[in-house]
Parts: structure tokens; sequence; C-alpha cells
């Protein structure tokens, strides 16, 4: 919904809540429902209400429980039944510098500055550990925004007395606390409304009369922007985060018409202003891909003047950094779409970046679901795209970091597989070769990443969090299977994912609940690898009936027909469509004829 993309109009938003929450859950999406709890150390009601609007933008039903006013403290350390009973996905805590009580005042020493820090540290310190005994799930904490008055003037951010210093001390123990957990595993983030009160203005979010009439920490204009902030960090915990960037290239990534103007005509670099401009934005692209962000062209022009702008001697991009380039006269939305399919992956899940608000238009119309961010003046062009929060990193995993490899990997692939007219000659040729294990916990990040990205490969669209994953492969009634697959050009990652529970009264049933796998691996095999694996673990274990489901969506229905095709039988389909299969393992099991070496130790 454009009216809930970034730059939007918070006034407007805050007035016509009703009617665009009415108009989310009339579209027709397919939505996932997570329960999240807001626990307020100020008022959160208009909070909510906008954070829903923007997680059901996104793709996420929300159920809420809110505390009373203030009540964060009480309702993390001696819950109530409510909120026991309402077991939470994700913890939300908005707390603010007005619920910091105890300032270091002038006549403090250094020790008793340093224990009021540690008092306030605490406090937090305990809520977070106690929230994550009681719920595992992941937990939002706001840092704290700078304080609207410096009694110190500018000796405020470094005089030990300072207010000032007092916080930006008390947030870097926020951010170790952060970084401790995400080393150890443990889902929790920081809600930076430190850096959304800078960029709003400090002045205006920090509106005396918005805390003393109706108890919000910030001003009313501002809320949309927090409630925004907090629905980036929840999509990208759900998966729900964008995979690429597809970039026009006139003056979008370079000032000119190359076509025209020539390369040297064209302004990138250190000898104009705007020349400047561009570099500096063909920069933070270029770092996009150190956070495992696809870059890809979609250009009018001839594919010629395309790769001799990108070769410019100064610029920044190149076109090895792109994992295709689509440079012709065809209309930008199909080669999108083309991209897209190239990629394996949903259009829906890539970014079109374009100076033409005509192009933007066409693209959006065409395809629906694509996001194409304003791009009104190139000095703006990182602004617009950075707080659209599009790349939200809440984890990062060593396959985020190679992704852009992987696919330039997969290019190669193609092209080979292009020049062999057996296809199984060519599946040979790769030298594949599959690592498959249960769930480890250096993979954990990655496993759960994987639960809430694929759509397409899914069997039953079942979404983990990490503490998820872990849950599961801690339960020795599931079997669970990661595999990982390499070949000459280079290693996929982690591709495909299964989890099988062992159930009735003699544990002679397995219970497929989870199965998936990455599109960029199709056609290779991989499935059969891992059904191969999952029957040896549960013959194993003395299953002798293995059940798998398949539940549609709007997006899986190419795997519709998967188990037959590894050999199950079907036993039931229900009016929504969702399909029970069968396969009896008590004999002789027909492993599939593939060509993956496998590799379990």
């Amino acid at each position: 919904m454009k009216e809930l993309e970034y730059p939007f109009d918070s006034s407007y938003i805050m007035k016509k809540s009703k009617g665009l929450k009415k108009a989310l859950l009339a579209d027709g999406s397919d939505r996932i429902h997570k329960k999240i709890a807001v626990l307020g150390g100020s008022t959160t009601h208009d909070i909510i209400k906008v954070l829903e609007l923007f997680l059901l933008n996104y793709g996420i039903e929300p159920e809420f429980y809110e505390s009373e006013y203030g009540q964060y403290w009480q309702d993390a350390m001696f819950p109530g039944e409510e909120l026991k009973l309402f077991n939470p996905d994700v913890i939300f805590i908005h707390t603010s510098n007005r619920n910091i009580l105890d300032y270091p005042v002038m006549g403090d020493d250094v020790a008793a500055v340093d224990g009021k820090l540690n008092k306030v540290y605490s406090h937090f310190e305990t809520m977070w550990k106690k929230l994550k005994e009681l719920y595992h799930c992941p937990i939002i904490q706001n840092n704290f925004e700078a304080p609207f008055f410096r009694l110190l003037g500018n000796r405020d951010g470094a005089d030990v007395h300072g207010r000032l210093s007092f916080i930006n001390r008390l947030n870097e123990k926020f951010s170790e606390y952060a970084r401790n957990a995400e080393a150890e595993g443990d889902s929790f983030f920081i809600n930076d409304i430190n850096y959304l009160a800078a960029c709003y203005g400090l002045d205006k979010w920090s509106d005396t009369l918005a805390w003393h009439m109706y108890k919000y920490a910030m001003c009313i204009p501002a809320i949309p922007y927090v409630s925004f902030n907090v629905a980036n960090i929840i999509k990208s915990i759900y998966g729900k985060n964008k995979k690429g960037l597809v970039l026009d290239l006139d003056n979008t990534l370079w000032g000119g018409i190359v076509g025209d103007d020539g390369v040297d005509g064209i302004e990138i670099g250190q000898e104009t202003n705007m020349g400047q401009v561009y570099l500096e934005f063909q920069n933070y692209v270029k770092m996009q891909k150190d956070i495992g962000v696809i870059l890809a062209v979609d250009s009018k022009n001839e594919k010629e003047n395309a790769i001799a702008g990108l070769q410019h001697p100064d610029g920044a991009l190149t076109p090895d950094d792109f994992v295709s380039i689509k440079a012709n006269w065809d209309p930008k939305s199909e080669n999108f779409k083309a991209i897209a399919k190239e990629l394996t992956l949903l259009p829906e899940s890539l970014v079109f970046v374009d100076d033409n608000p005509a192009e933007r238009e066409i693209v959006t119309a065409q395809i629906p679901g694509v996001y194409a961010p304003v791009m009104d003046s190139p000095e703006n062009y990182i602004r617009n795209i950075d707080h659209s929060g599009f790349f939200e990193v809440t984890s990062i995993s060593e396959d985020d970091k190679k992704r852009n490899e992987m696919y330039m990997a997969n290019k190669q692939r193609l092209e080979l597989e292009e020049s062999f007219a057996d296809y199984s000659e060519y599946l040979k040729s790769l030298e594949m070769e599959a690592e498959i294990k249960p769930f480890e916990k250096m993979y954990m990040p990655r496993i759960s990443q994987l639960t809430n990205k694929s759509n397409q490969f899914n069997l039953t669209t079942k979404r983990y969090s990490q503490d998820d994953i872990e849950a599961a492969a801690a339960d020795t009634d599931n079997i669970t299977l990661y595999g990982r697959l390499k070949d000459k050009f280079g290693d996929n990652g982690i591709v495909s994912l299964a989890i099988g529970n062992v159930r009735g009264q003699a544990k002679e049933e397995l219970h497929i609940v989870l199965w998936l796998m990455s599109c960029r691996v199709l056609k290779r095999d991989m499935e059969f690898a891992m059904m191969d694996e999952m029957v040896s673990e549960a013959k194993a274990r003395g299953v002798k009936t293995i059940y798998g489901y398949y539940y549609p969506t709007a997006k899986n229905k190419m795997v519709k027909d998967f188990y037959l095709l590894q050999g199950f039988e079907k036993v039931s389909e229900d009016a929504e469509g969702n399909i029970t299969f069968k396969l009896d393992i008590s004999g002789e099991y027909d492993q599939k004829n593939h060509v993956i070496q496998v590799s379990n130790k």
C-alpha cells in the first residue's frame, strides 16, 4: 500500500488508520499470524494502532497484548495470567529517557555516577533475562533518545555529570548486551529511537506537551516513525525483508544519458558536485552486497553502452557487481520479471530503483507487490532507500555475505546447462556434494532465516524463530536435517531443511512438519538426497510409516505433487486443499537415483 511506504505522510496515517486497516484486511493477502506483547513505559495505544498497519502491509497479521500505562517492569517481572496465556511471539519494550529516574547531579563523584549507571542498566538487564526465561521469543528494546536540554551545554556529552553523557553510556551498554546476545544465539534487538529522534529533529520529537498531556514519549506526528521502525525489525525476524535491488542506470547510478553523452560525458566521480553525489550513491549500493543484497540492472539502453558506463574508471560499481544486467529496449516491467525468474525469486522480493516516476508507476502497476521508492533527487537517493527499511538486518550469516557470489555461480551453472543436450549429464558434470546433518548450533540463525524466507518450495510454510529451531533440535522425538550443497562452481550454502516428528504409541510413525528448499537449487536432485537421509534416520528409529503434508498457499503450488514424486501415496485432501500423504518404509525403501555425493559425517 503506497500510503505506508517511506516517505509517508504521518498525519494522514494517524487520521485514516481505520480506513487503511480495512483496506489492508480486504486485499486478500496471505499473512502469517504473530502475537506481539507491547510493554510500555509511556502511552502506547497509537503506536500499536499504527504498528498494526505497517505489519499488515508486510504480510504479518498481528495480535497485541498491551501493558497498562507505565507498567512495563511489572508486566515483565510479575506477569499476570493474561500475559502468560497470551504467550507472545515477540516482545517490544517501549521505554524512553523519561523512564530514567535517577540521573547524575553535580554533587556526585565518579563512583556515584557509575553506580547510578549500573543501577539503571541492571534494571533493564534483569528484565530482559526474565522475559527470555519465561517466553523464549525475540525481544525488541528501545534505546534512549538524547535529552531535550543540555544543562552543561556542549560539555554535557563529555562531563560525567551530563545527562547526555549518561544516556550515551547507557546506549553503549544496551548495544553491548545486544552484541553478546547475538553471539550466544539469542534474539535481542535494539529499536534505535536515538537515531530516529535525531533524524526527526530532537526539538520537535521531545514535545513536552505531548508528555504532560498524553504521556507520549515523543510528539504525536512522530508515532508512525516509531511504529514503522519496529515493524521493520519484526518483518526482518520473520523473513519479510526484500532480497535485492534492481537498478536503472541513466540519472540513477550516474548523471546524464550514456547513450547520448558518451562515457566521458556522464557525471560520476570527484570532478563535479553531482558526480560526487552519484559516486556516494554507488558506494552505498556496493555496500549493500556486504549484507547479502542482490544487485541487478534494468535499463533502457544498448547493452554495450550500459557496460561501458559501469566500467567508468571513476565509478564504484562494475559489471561484476551485478548478478543480472538487462539493458535493452523492452518494457522494464518485462525485464524485471525476467530478472526475478532468472534468479528464481518472487518479483515482489526485489526493489525497483529508477529516477523516472513513469517507469516506477508502470513496474508497480504491472507487477503487484513490487516496491519502487521515490527517487526525487540524487542527493536523497540514499536516504529514501535506507530509511525504507527494505533490508533491515536482525541477523547476518555467512551465506548472506556470500549471496551475490552464489547467484553469480548460478549464472555459470545455467550457461553450462545450455551446453548440454542431456540434463542428467549436465548434473553429473556439476560434481555435486551434499552435506546432510541434524541441525547444528552454529547454523541456527541461517536455519531460522530460511524457514521465514522460503515461500515457493515450502510444503507447510511453517515459520520458526531461532528459539523455535533450537527447541525443535533439542526435542528427542524430532528428526532434524539441514542440507548444504556444493559443486565445482562454489558453495550454495544451506539450501534445504526438514523436521520430522516421531509419534504413535509404538513410535512407529514419522510426521514431516517442515520441508523446504531454496529455489536456487531446483532440479538438482537435492530433495531426493534429503529424503533418502530422512528415511534412513527414520528406519534407524524403528519408524514404519512416514506422513507428509502439503498446505497450499498462493506461492507454493509448485510443490503440490512433491510427495507423489518421492513415492508417497495420497491419503486425503480436505476442502481447503490440505493434502496428507503416506509412505510405507517397513520393507525395502526404493532410493531415488540421484547424482549427488552425500556426506553426513
